[in-house]
């Protein structure tokens, strides 16, 4: 049980420090944007790509220590 603490605090600093570095560089290159009159339309698939690595090697961390 000594492990869960120390777990969420090391998944927090890793969603943190994502936070602070998606907030600071902005729109990540490589996303989809348009734009047609009143309408804008998103799609993140660089940004979605680049979470799905993070959160693989996250899990796989997890699954590996535990």
């Amino acid at each position: 049980m000594n492990e869960l603490p120390k777990m969420l605090m090391v998944m927090g600093s890793i969603l943190l420090l994502l936070g602070f570095f998606i907030q600071f560089i902005g729109k990540i290159p490589g996303d989809i944007v348009l734009k047609k009159g009143n309408t804008t339309f998103y799609f993140p698939i660089v940004t979605s790509i680049i979470i799905s690595v993070v959160l693989s090697l996250i899990f796989f961390l997890i699954g590996r220590f535990k």
